[in-house]
């Protein structure tokens, strides 16, 4: 009897979720990817999963090429739902304007590295660092980025 209640009190309770957990399965996801490509302004659409203090959790779907963009202050960390794309990071922003406090927007980056991204894959860019998503015609892509404040 001893042995058994020793076991139960290094089981979790069920529903004794710690404040601040979340769980999104993959499934949920995945469903993004539908639901978000029937909004928005034709390429990208996006949707809030929480906030955690200054960081964000953000599902985000693109039909076509985003612009080159820079954030001051913001890593961001990227998981690919669905679909492929080419990242372009590094190097420079010709035209740069910008568009919010701490946030920088371009037509396009000259000499960055190109990467091959798609589904699984997971990406870290951190703060002052150009990247650019670049979508094939046709093409759509869905992924998670956790927006971490640094």
């Amino acid at each position: 009897m001893k042995k058994l209640i020793a076991l139960l009190l290094l089981v979790p309770l069920v529903g004794a979720e710690p404040a601040g957990y979340r769980y999104w399965s993959a499934a949920h996801l995945m469903s993004f990817t539908q639901s978000l490509s029937h909004h928005g302004d034709g390429k990208t659409s996006l949707a809030s999963l929480g906030n955690f203090g200054a960081d964000r959790a953000v599902m985000v779907h693109r039909d076509a090429s985003g612009v080159a963009e820079l954030h001051e202050r913001d890593a961001d960390l990227m998981v690919v739902v669905s679909g492929a794309a080419t990242l372009v990071v590094g190097g420079e922003m010709p035209g740069a304007k910008t568009t919010a406090p701490g946030e920088m927007r371009a037509p396009a980056i000259r000499s960055g590295a190109s990467q091959k991204i798609g589904p699984g894959d997971i990406l870290h860019i951190p703060p002052r660092t150009p990247h650019q998503l670049l979508l094939e015609q046709g093409a759509q892509l869905t992924y998670f980025t956790l927006k971490i404040k640094e």
